[in-house]
């Protein structure tokens, strides 16, 4: 009998221990529970909201100012896309302080955005220049109203506007290549 007691007793504290909960937020975290939205990840410590075509259409676009944009068409599968990106990141930071803004284009699978697109954000310290897109609402339309060379027949590609004049590049960009471009619309 006295078992019986002293397990209703402890099934009992077990249970309403299991009710209390902690509900504060490290300091080195975001709650993305507070502003979670679907359709978007968190990269990192960044929550970033998926991009629909038309957003990545005006991201690139004309702009009406002074600064190079330089929009990186990428996706963690692609090793030239890979092998590239230490490059984007020595001129991204040589650049800092100058018109120039670095931003990358995910074309991953919707379903890799939370482990290979967010790792690859976080080692690289990109998350807050990554932009996420699902490929399969990118229609044909999309390439031939944005761009001159580029079909969306393989990446990498990376296009390089400054108001009304840019600059597109497909393929793998060595540093000097990417130097080039850089300087020629930085003039």
């Amino acid at each position: 009998m006295k078992l019986k007691v002293l397990q209703a007793l402890t099934l009992a504290i077990v249970l309403a221990s299991c009710g209390k909960k902690d509900n504060t937020i490290p300091a080195d975290t975001i709650d993305i529970t507070e502003n979670f939205q679907p359709n978007t990840i968190q990269l990192g410590h960044y929550v970033v909201k998926e991009s629909s075509v038309a957003e990545i259409e005006k991201l690139v676009g004309e702009q009406s100012n002074d600064t190079l944009y330089v929009t990186n068409f990428f996706a963690t599968w692609c090793g030239p896309c890979m092998r590239e990106i230490p490059h984007f990141k020595q001129y991204k930071e040589m650049m800092k302080g100058q018109p120039v803004k670095f931003q990358f284009v995910s074309l991953d699978p919707k379903e890799d955005w939370a482990t290979e697109v967010s790792d690859f954000a976080v080692k690289n310290q990109l998350e807050k220049d990554i932009f996420l897109v699902d490929g399969r609402n990118i229609t044909p339309e999309f390439y031939s109203k944005n761009f001159d060379q580029w079909d969306g027949s393989g990446i990498p590609f990376t296009l390089f506007r400054k108001g009304n004049q840019k600059s597109e590049y497909f393929g793998m960009m060595t540093e000097n290549e990417l130097k080039s471009q850089i300087n020629a619309l930085m003039k």
